[in-house]
């Protein structure tokens, strides 16, 4: 499909939404389709093509591929030709996200509590000189 036209079809502003059609496999590739309904009910469809190995060097989960190529395909549609590639650069930026959420919510996290046994009979004990 020409690029031309695909600025036409995915509009910014419009309303629409991709869905997930299914999947095929070609040796380490997996090609996600996605019907695409516009904003004049016409649906088309697109192709997200994922590289497997990559997706494995960068531990991204075959559950999140879908939601990833489709995250790709709302961002970058209107300005590529088909089939679209989810490349390693997107990977990166995935792992890098990913990777500073995860680092994020350990900062975050609470110390762990005390267990019960720790803790009994710390309220009528008095405390012990050292």
């Amino acid at each position: 499909m020409d690029p031309c036209v695909l600025e036409h079809i995915l509009e910014p502003n419009s309303k629409s939404s991709f869905t997930l059609a299914g999947f095929t496999q070609r040796s380490d590739t997996r090609i996600f389709s996605f019907n695409h309904t516009g904003s004049d009910q016409v649906r088309r469809m697109f192709t997200v093509a994922a590289d497997l190995t990559l997706a494995r060097k960068y531990r991204i989960p075959l559950q999140e591929l879908p939601l990833l190529c489709r995250a790709f395909l709302e961002r970058c549609g209107n300005s590529r030709a088909q089939p679209l590639t989810f490349t390693e650069d997107e990977m990166t930026a995935y792992a890098r996200a990913h990777a500073a959420a995860v680092e994020e919510a350990a900062k975050n996290r609470r110390p762990p509590k005390r267990s019960p046994r720790q803790n009994l009979g710390n309220a009528w004990r008095a405390e012990q000189p050292r």
